[in-house]
């Protein structure tokens, strides 16, 4: 999604991205234990660009609970311990509307934010949920926070059984400055892993939850619930990174914080 105006994903961008999760040729593994796996594809060495793909064989989650919890913000405020702020900005089309997020970095990186537009789409019995940044005029850059761009994100779910699932996700995100080398060591070998076990650990836990949080709710998949306001399409622009301000952070050293889940 690097074009001049915003677009609305279309099959062949879904299928693109679809291709892109499932293909392995040009990535190089860092990770792979316990049913987790994690690729890095090196974009640009100067400027710590790359892509990271992280798969995880889910045995004990179903795909529909999978998709909801990715998409429910209100439960992603519980289980996400990295989230400073969520929600959801307002609605373009019933299966894509824009959204901000804002989440800590490793310190002693100054933490980051994006507003994206997001896209969603069953196909058959699978799932894919894709994003990439925009601009829009009431939501600008953040003085204590570094806005970051998703060029593209994704996740895709197969249905591999009444409980059973595969969650691919993808994600080319330029942070916006220079970052150190330990920074993408660490989101491929601690990070990315510690990340997918949590979105699995929130998904066995997501039925019980929803029985007691407005349980009927689910607007990505019954869009006549959705009160978001709508968009129009003009009032959007692509999210440019040369015209945000760049943070050089490429010498800070890391600080051996130890980090914590907060259940």
């Amino acid at each position: 999604m690097s074009g001049g105006s915003v677009a609305i994903p279309d099959d062949q961008a879904f299928a693109q991205l679809k291709a892109e999760c499932l293909c392995e040729e040009g990535w190089n593994v860092t990770y792979n234990k316990s049913g987790t796996t994690v690729w890095i594809q090196s974009l640009d060495e100067e400027k710590s660009l790359h892509k990271i793909k992280c798969r995880m064989v889910c045995n004990d989650v179903s795909a529909e609970t999978m998709y909801d919890v990715l998409h429910d913000t209100e439960y992603r405020r519980k289980w996400d311990s990295s989230v400073i702020e969520t929600f959801d900005i307002g609605r373009l089309t019933v299966n894509t509307d824009v959204g901000y997020y804002s989440w800590k970095c490793p310190k002693p990186l100054r933490n980051r934010d994006v507003v994206t537009l997001r896209s969603w789409l069953p196909i058959g019995k699978d799932y894919i949920i894709m994003n990439y940044s925009v601009k829009h005029s009431k939501y600008p850059p953040k003085k204590d926070m570094v806005r970051a761009i998703s060029v593209q994100t994704g996740y895709m779910i197969q249905h591999q059984g009444p409980n059973h699932c595969v969650l691919t996700y993808l994600a080319q995100v330029d942070p916006r400055g220079s970052l150190p080398k330990w920074v993408v060591n660490k989101s491929s070998l601690f990070l990315a892993p510690k990340a997918m076990k949590k979105i699995n650990k929130a998904c066995l836990k997501y039925s019980e939850w929803k029985q007691r949080h407005n349980k009927a709710y689910k607007p990505w998949l019954f869009p006549e619930q959705t009160t978001l306001p709508i968009i129009p399409l003009c009032e959007l622009s692509v999210q440019r990174a040369d015209s945000l301000e760049n943070i050089d952070e490429s010498c800070l050293a890391e600080t051996g914080e130890r980090e914590r889940d907060s259940d």
